[in-house]
């Protein structure tokens, strides 16, 4: 897909998130001089198209009390990564999900999830759920906490403030 000068439009506008009203694409649409309903039928083109992945919200994790935020690691079996990767991203407390090629001989790890809590002690316990969920599939793992957000907005075009 080839966005156009409209469909770049709608990225820059809704970048830092959609707004909290009751109907946010009549709010963007008035942003920018624009239909509600091509603004709507253009966000689900791009998202149909792979541009945009997914209209979500995106917690502050420690404004919600979630203040041990861990990134764990794992290497798993290859022939059993994605369906266990499935069941790890299921998981109510795992916030984040994927598979990632490995960086050998340093980096052994496959499936990457984020794990919250309120205390470390909390996700330390979670950690031991997934391990156990995972089982023998799991050869190692390790966790790497959060100490400060460095980012927390939406995608930026190139070239965009």
């Amino acid at each position: 897909m080839t966005l156009d000068a409209t469909d770049r439009r709608i990225l820059k506008a809704t970048a830092s998130g959609l707004p909290l009203t009751q109907h946010p694409f009549e709010e963007v649409a008035r942003w920018l001089f624009l239909p509600e309903n091509e603004v709507i039928a253009r966000i689900q083109a791009m998202q149909d198209d792979g541009v945009i992945r997914r209209v979500a919200l995106a917690p502050n994790h420690y404004a919600l009390g979630l203040a041990a935020n861990g990134m764990s690691v794992w290497d798993l079996d290859d022939a059993q990564a994605e369906a266990l990767g499935a069941k790890v991203g299921a998981l109510s407390y795992v916030s984040h999900c994927y598979l990632r090629p490995r960086a050998l001989p340093d980096w052994p790890y496959n499936l990457f999830a984020m794990l919250h809590g309120q205390t470390r002690e909390e996700v330390e316990a979670k950690r031991a759920e997934v391990a156990a969920l995972l089982g023998a599939a799991c050869r190692s793992h390790d966790i790497l906490y959060s100490t400060r957000i460095l980012k927390k907005s939406g995608m930026r075009l190139a070239g965009e403030g």
